[in-house]
């Protein structure tokens, strides 16, 4: 197993829990069933769905699993800080609950980062459970631009003129070995705690999306890079735990998305064209309220 020189473990792992359902412990069984020495920190945002019940029968006497528990919930970036104070490793891991690790995946991205001395973060290729990969596996960072072409759809209908106004990077082949990225999914992100100790934290002004962008962006600018790892691979159950309350995601969602923009973007624009980005954002979040509310009509007047 790897261990530093005075026996400590070499990666502290940091799930934030939110009604995770089974997902919970199927995913700490799985971090610790990797062959290495590490540590675990669930910290929970007050779940009521027995999530933490589960875990505790299954997992709960392992001496590497520590549960810290909030009693309400404080968001993504304040759950996985509240859980760094509490490790220290030379390598985090920010894990979703609702990922799947492979027996050798999280000991191929230690040697990585290992090997990678210029490796502030890394991230893997994940995948749906068919074996399909997600699209958020190999992104990049959303521009204004960005944003229109998904909004007006302009990638269906002018494939080659917006190849570079592309969010998702799916349809590119897959790297043949690392390659550095704008971005890593969000669901899996590597951390070397030097890199950690220069950039910071994550921002806790975004309650839920849109802080893994901003550390992304900070980790960039700090002189780290991101690299995608893609012959290591995890499943990822996407959204299970948000399938309760999309309104609330979604509002969340682009709250973060202006937070996002005006930190580190607004001040490349003049301030009119910012003002419209800011507007657009919100109004994408009304065309939402609007899509789903019909379909909530639409799937009541099924039922009668």
């Amino acid at each position: 197993m790897k261990k530093i020189g005075n026996g400590s473990p070499m990666l502290g792992v940091i799930i934030v829990n939110y009604n995770a359902g089974d997902l919970l412990a199927d995913c700490v069984q799985a971090v610790l069933a990797s062959p290495i020495d590490l540590e675990v920190f669930v910290s929970d945002n007050g779940s009521r769905d027995g999530s933490l019940t589960r875990l505790r029968r299954h997992q709960g006497g392992d001496p590497r699993l520590t549960i810290l528990k909030h009693g309400s919930n404080l968001g993504f970036a304040r759950g996985n800080n509240l859980a760094l104070a509490h490790t220290r490793a030379p390598y985090l891991l920010i894990l979703n609950p609702d990922c799947i690790v492979g027996p050798d995946s999280l000991g191929q991205l230690l040697d990585f980062m290992d090997a990678t001395p210029d490796a502030g973060m890394a991230g893997c290729m994940i995948r749906n459970p068919d074996g399909s990969e997600q699209r958020s596996a190999r992104r990049r960072i959303p521009t204004p631009r960005i944003g229109l072409t998904r909004f007006l759809y302009l990638g269906r209908f002018f494939p080659q003129l917006t190849r570079n106004e592309r969010l998702d990077l799916i349809d590119d082949p897959v790297p043949e070995g690392p390659v550095p990225v704008e971005a890593v999914s969000g669901a899996l992100m590597l951390v070397r705690r030097s890199a950690l100790e220069e950039v910071g934290p994550l921002d806790e002004g975004y309650f839920l999306h849109c802080e893994d962008l901003d550390w992304f962006m900070r980790f960039r600018r700090a002189g780290w890079k991101l690299y995608l790892v893609p012959n290591v691979a995890v499943v990822h159950h996407q959204g299970s735990c948000s399938t309760g309350r999309p309104i609330a995601v979604e509002w969340h969602k682009h709250k973060g998305m202006v937070r996002f923009f005006r930190k580190f973007q607004l001040r490349d624009y003049p301030l009119p064209f910012g003002v419209l980005v800011v507007i657009g954002i919100w109004a994408h979040f009304g065309l939402f309220l609007a899509v789903y509310g019909l379909r909530r009509l639409a799937g009541q007047g099924r039922k009668r």
